[in-house]
């Protein structure tokens, strides 16, 4: 008698935000950690459908809401880079429940066609990673974005500048 295994196959993709996915991502958790260096979709959505600078993206693993981040196109830019052609990754991260399956790894590698097919003009992501977040850093390192030496004071302590060119 053999033992066969079969690997699920999983499809993620990035999807602009709908009130279709708002049930699912209320729901989401974080384990008091990663709480210091993020906010939960229930507390950060409601600030970016009443900000015309915020586009919510949610991260679908087979068509379910498992990630969220935010991209910001608006003033506060400066305060992360130079380049006027720019969008900051914000408060990125994956439900406590779907956390070590790889998504979050596979929707930054769709960031720059994401960005290039829903943001004209824009040729370059950036963000700020709290120094003491060393999974987060390894992860953003992983998928294409270089720290070129800037910090700054954040909420939690001194953050680094992150930068994907697109």
């Amino acid at each position: 008698m053999s033992t066969q295994i079969i690997e699920k196959k999983v499809s993620v993709r990035l999807s602009t935000y709908q009130q279709c996915h708002r049930n699912i991502l209320d729901q989401f958790s974080l384990p008091e950690e990663q709480l210091q260096y993020t906010r939960l979709p229930k507390s950060s959505l409601p600030l970016a459908l009443d900000d015309q600078h915020r586009h919510p993206v949610v991260i679908l693993a087979n068509e379910v809401p498992v990630g969220f981040f935010i991209l910001y196109d608006g003033e506060e830019r400066t305060d992360y880079t130079k380049n006027s052609c720019s969008l900051i990754l914000r408060a990125f991260l994956i439900n406590q429940k779907e956390q070590n399956k790889g998504y979050a790894k596979l929707a930054l590698l769709q960031l720059s066609m994401y960005v290039e097919e829903h943001f004209l003009g824009i040729n370059e992501v950036s963000l700020a990673v709290n120094a003491r977040n060393l999974a987060a850093l390894n992860l953003y390192s992983k998928c294409g974005f270089v720290d070129k030496g800037m910090t700054r004071m954040g909420p939690k302590g001194i953050q680094h500048l992150l930068s994907l060119s697109l």
